[in-house]
């Protein structure tokens, strides 16, 4: 049974969107830019020799970076992701595919994630909704992710997005006990991931009760999947109009969750590696980016997306080596000094520090 041209066209409609259209927050950011970086003038390292490795579920990266999962499910788009994953393979860094909710029922969709034959290595992250994976037994989800080899699976929270959709998910009790019943019966890691409207400590405390010990905050600042689906859906408008800028910040994000014993990804908005060096010092373990990477592609190309890399990486080393570390690894929120909105964000919720 070939896929319906509906979901098709509703996957390319995506990545057209988030190519060619305005789809990012519009005037919330990061709140990175309200993060000072201590500059050490008495360096005692080499460039060429700071240490940008870290290890990450078993796995050691070159650089603290995934690329996080965007797409799937069309002819076109499985071509990018097996492009990206194999570049990603090669430089030391992660890769995860978009949601795989279409495999469950087009299982021919599966080729379109597939990219173990062209990145063996790469480490890996499956994708499934949260409210999707209430309906699914945990050996479905664990299919879903033996099936396309990967490492880990990401549990995705939409909530925003499905709410101001039309037809989306309106649907979530259940949530917690599905993501506890996945950590407990799932042999693959389970990363629970927003997408793109962040972390509140309260939500990364009932995680950590549930036994969950990886995070992508996706915070606000980057992407705006409401606003996209604002875009697709004209009839739903109002709603998107209004809630287009929810969310919590990436960097308010990480200091929401730091402390709680999680490995964080920060992701949302990140664009650059000073920023990249800025969010692992507030407390991340690794960084995550999308869009400039399917922006990269669409204008240039595999050659295009290398280098945004390269530049990042350099970015990242350059800043590793002004705090005064020889690896990304020594980064700590010492390193870091906050200020601005981000200061009164951690003073009103009552945040740790450090």
């Amino acid at each position: 049974m070939a896929v319906p041209t509906e979901i098709i066209n509703r996957k390319l409609s995506h990545f057209e969107l988030c190519a060619h259209h305005e789809v990012e927050f519009r005037t919330k950011t990061t709140l990175l830019e309200a993060v000072e970086l201590v500059h050490q003038p008495l360096t005692e390292t080499a460039l060429d020799d700071i240490d940008l490795s870290v290890e990450v579920l078993g796995k050691r990266l070159q650089y603290p970076l995934v690329i996080t999962g965007m797409t799937g499910g069309a002819e076109e788009v499985g071509v990018f992701n097996r492009e990206i994953a194999a570049l990603a393979d090669r430089l030391g860094i992660g890769f995860g595919v978009g949601s795989q909710r279409i495999m469950f029922r087009h299982p021919e969709a599966a080729e379109t994630f597939q990219v173990r034959d062209v990145a063996p290595n790469v480490l890996l992250f499956g994708n499934i909704g949260i409210a999707q994976a209430r309906e699914l037994t945990s050996s479905d989800v664990v299919r879903l992710g033996e099936t396309i080899g990967a490492d880990a699976m990401c549990v995705h929270l939409n909530t925003a997005m499905e709410v101001i959709q039309e037809h989306g998910d309106h649907e979530f009790r259940g949530s917690l006990a599905t993501i506890q019943r996945l950590v407990n019966e799932s042999p693959l890691p389970i990363i629970a991931k927003e997408t793109g409207c962040g972390f509140a400590r309260e939500s990364g405390a009932k995680l950590v009760a549930a036994g969950v010990r990886w995070v992508d905050v996706s915070g606000a600042g980057g992407t705006s999947w409401v606003g996209v689906e604002t875009i697709r859906n004209r009839a739903l408008r109002h709603l998107g109009e209004a809630y287009w800028d929810w969310g919590i910040p990436t960097a308010a994000s990480v200091c929401e969750l730091r402390g709680l014993n999680l490995n964080l990804i920060a992701s949302g908005g990140i664009r650059t590696g000073l920023q990249a060096a800025k969010a692992l010092a507030l407390g991340a373990k690794v960084v995550g980016v999308a869009l400039p990477v399917l922006r990269a592609y669409t204008t240039g190309g595999i050659e295009a997306v290398e280098q945004f890399f390269q530049t990042f990486f350099d970015e990242l080393r350059i800043a590793v080596m002004l705090c005064g570390a020889a690896s990304v690894a020594e980064l700590t929120p010492n390193h870091a000094v906050i200020g601005g909105e981000l200061l009164d964000w951690v003073s009103q919720r009552g945040l740790p520090l450090k």
